[in-house]
């Protein structure tokens, strides 16, 4: 069945549906990651987007599901240029095919992914439309792209209660901002006890159970959309609690604390992007990313917080390390999954903050 990939600036992609047969309005981005497209399609940051992949061939080793990085595949949309019908590997448990159609998830495969990659690289992220309507009106979808927003997401992808991942170490309370699984994993692993919070719970909640350490993790959306939460991350920094806080997590505190953040042009995802360690030891790490916002360095009190990573390709900010505070914050994924786990130190370093060491 043909399909169409709709773009607000007026280009139209032909292809073939893959997924769900159905029609869908959404944020359109890219990812360059080779591998993990499983990861890539359960990260909950994605919820309200459509992904691309530039990688040319997507799902020919099927779908692991103890590679998910949640319960579920968040995409409104996906977008390939070749799909591999029959994958090659003795972990795959299903197709990607059907994997999308199970999840109600609509795409398009057959396109020329890098020519839709050019256009986001040159004129930014845009809305778009996939559908398999072939008498599509451009007049009345136009405004109906420009019109998308993505709205407040976090609140969707987000746990629905409190739940707790036993260990017998450092108590670390996790608010789910919609969390890849592996950070709690990462600090389970290390004998933390976890207890996950949804993303609505207040401060109070949380430091009434007294936590050795606090985590903020990724989510979805313009962070500036997160007002309530934003007021109860105040009042977990004005505590004591050590805090560490991951993408999302990291602009919310950001704007927690004064500084601002704005939306970049096309964004940071994928598995390559090199960041440089300005705190610890100047080395270069490659970070696994997903972001749309970032934090605006020309807003940044230097008496509250100071530049921690940057990004080495275009400079712009990845991690804050807090004045006076046992708080630092990072724009990549520590936790990987999919990408290079070259900064997974830095939950290391989050636990000898919780054992008091600065």
């Amino acid at each position: 069945m043909k399909a169409f990939l709709i773009l607000e600036d007026g280009t139209v992609f032909t292809g073939t549906s893959i997924g769900a047969d159905k029609e869908i309005i959404s944020e359109i981005v890219f990812n360059t990651s080779m591998t993990g497209y499983l990861e890539v399609l359960t990260d909950p940051s994605y919820a309200g987007q459509a992904v691309c992949m530039t990688y040319p061939l997507i799902g020919n080793y099927g779908i692991c599901g103890e590679d998910q990085e949640s319960a579920r595949p968040w995409p409104d949309g996906y977008i390939v240029r070749e799909l591999s019908r029959i994958p090659s590997n003795f972990r795959s448990e299903d197709s990607i095919q059907h994997f999308l159609q199970a999840h109600d998830i609509p795409g398009i495969a057959g396109i020329d992914t890098r020519a839709l990659t050019r256009i986001l690289r040159e004129k930014g992220t845009m809305n778009g439309m996939i559908t398999t309507n072939e008498d599509y009106d451009l007049e009345n979808i136009l405004p109906r792209l420009k019109a998308y927003t993505t709205g407040k997401v976090v609140e969707k992808v987000t746990c629905k209660e409190k739940y707790i991942l036993e260990g017998k170490g450092p108590k670390v309370a996790l608010l789910d901002l919609g969390a890849k699984q592996n950070i709690a994993h990462s600090l389970n692993e290390r004998g933390c006890q976890v207890s996950v919070y949804p993303a609505l719970t207040t401060a109070e909640e949380i430091l009434g159970d007294q936590p050795d350490g606090i985590m903020l993790s990724n989510g979805p959306g313009d962070p500036k959309e997160c007002t309530s939460i934003i007021a109860e991350i105040r009042k977990l920094y004005d505590s004591k609690v050590p805090i560490f806080a991951i993408c999302l997590g990291h602009q919310l505190m950001a704007l927690a604390t004064g500084a601002d953040t704005h939306k970049m042009k096309y964004g940071h995802r994928g598995g390559n992007h090199p960041v440089k360690d300005l705190m610890g030891n100047n080395r270069v790490y490659i970070s696994s990313q997903n972001h749309g916002y970032v934090v605006d360095m020309d807003t940044l009190d230097e008496k509250v917080a100071i530049p921690a990573f940057i990004n080495v390709n275009d400079k712009t900010n990845e991690g804050l390390s807090y004045v006076g505070k046992n708080i630092f914050t990072v724009q990549f994924h520590p936790e990987a999954c999919p990408g290079p786990q070259d900064s997974s130190y830095l939950f290391d370093r989050f636990m000898k903050m919780m054992g008091g060491e600065a």
